[in-house]
């Protein structure tokens, strides 16, 4: 069974099609990582597996259960990072993690033990009574990642979690995924940041125009004495798009 299994997976709006009868599959403890330039696809895609957003054409699975006809399950094994903070600003820190928990049915010692270890594992215990609205912007991120770990999902996504954050923190967030990947989570991530996907991913997939011009592991895309950005922009152009 794949962490995530999409199948000719098609999303229009109206005449328009975002995403053009894509096919990915995602194994249970990759780090997997999702590129393409802004309007390609990645977005929607997400959106869609999460239930953001909804579509007919095509089936999207998360470790079996399909988005659609078993969506309860389904969204109880993803986390979500979204790139745009869809978060209430004047909530403080703590109460965000705690409502949380108990979204996805965690009793009231499991949101308190989840919460606190959230707040210690990401720094924030400086902050914890503060308001969303009077944090930095690498502070929100950090939230951001708090928030998606909260009810320790099988499978996260992270759709640009380091735009905004200084070099040192995002060192210090990319040491967490690893930790965490290698503890066996199965993780999405998206970034434009080329460096970083090739440092964490192991497997890369690229989409252009809706449609998907390149999956392969990492290896493929770096060999030669090639790195990702070289390839990346090598694959798009080839597809007749610009970089």
């Amino acid at each position: 069974m794949n962490a995530l299994e999409i199948t000719n997976f098609t999303k229009r709006y109206g005449k328009t099609v975002a995403v053009d009868s894509i096919s990915l599959s995602v194994k249970p403890g990759e780090f997997f990582g999702f590129l393409g330039p802004n309007g390609a696809g990645k977005s929607t895609t997400i959106h869609c597996i999460t239930g953001i957003a909804r579509f007919t054409e095509g089936t999207i699975s998360v470790f079996g259960h399909d988005v659609n006809q078993d969506y309860r399950e389904a969204r109880k094994k993803i986390g979500l990072s979204p790139q745009e903070f869809n978060i209430d600003i004047f909530a403080p820190i703590r109460k965000i993690l705690w409502y949380v928990g108990g979204f996805y049915g965690m009793s009231r010692e499991e949101r308190k033990k989840r919460t606190e270890e959230m707040i210690k594992v990401f720094e924030l215990e400086k902050h914890a009574e503060k308001q969303f609205r009077q944090l930095s912007g690498g502070l929100k991120r950090r939230v951001m990642l708090a928030r998606a770990m909260m009810h320790d999902p099988q499978l996260l996504i992270l759709d640009e979690p380091t735009a905004g954050v200084d070099v040192e923190l995002r060192h210090e967030l990319w040491d967490y995924l690893r930790k965490i990947n290698e503890a066996g989570k199965t993780i999405l991530f998206t970034s434009h940041y080329l460096e970083e996907v090739e440092r964490l991913c192991n497997r890369i997939a690229i989409i252009y125009e809706g449609k998907i011009v390149a999956v392969g592991d990492k290896s493929e895309f770096v060999k030669e004495g090639s790195n990702l950005e070289k390839k990346y922009l090598e694959l798009t152009r080839k597809s007749g798009g610009k970089s």
